[in-house]
């Protein structure tokens, strides 16, 4: 299966979605892929608001990935941009509640490919919220999350 458009989803889209949506993104460039993978992400949570900041944790976790995110980087609630959900060809959650979740409030993720992360790299199980723990929960959750991106990049790249 080839996937142009892959689309991040977690409850806000203020940590785990953001850091997966940032080390993908410096993958895909590493790899000069932009011109075959776009990526975004997004919250589907009832609380998931269009603006909400990007949390501090993870944009330092970011930074030692030599990743800058702007302090005036804001969120995506998927409920105000369905469309993403309706142009993404894969869309990778952070928990299975969260493919429960977009399977079920989002008409727009029919017949498309929806997995956990964990699950498209080959595991199983969730990757945990990092909100409101200390920095070194988020630093494990970035660490998680680009190993599983790393045994998932090949799957995404074109053949």
């Amino acid at each position: 299966m080839s996937y142009r458009n892959i689309l991040f989803i977690c409850h806000a889209n203020t940590s785990r979605s953001i850091i997966a949506e940032a080390l993908l993104k410096k993958m895909i460039a590493e790899r000069a892929l932009h011109d075959h993978l776009s990526v975004e992400s997004g919250g589907i949570a009832a609380y998931a608001r269009d603006g909400a900041l990007v949390s501090m944790d993870a944009r330092l976790v970011l930074r030692d990935e030599g990743i800058h995110i702007a302090p005036e980087s804001v969120s995506t609630d998927l409920k105000r941009n369905r469309h993403m959900v309706a142009d993404a060809d894969l869309i990778l959650a952070m928990t299975q509640e969260q493919v429960r979740m977009i399977r079920d409030a989002f008409p727009e993720a029919d017949g498309k490919a929806v997995f956990t992360l964990k699950e498209f790299a080959g595991g199983q199980g969730d990757i945990e919220d990092p909100a409101g723990r200390d920095e070194d929960f988020f630093a494990a959750c970035r660490d998680e999350i680009k190993r599983c991106l790393e045994q998932a990049i090949e799957r995404l790249a074109p053949r």
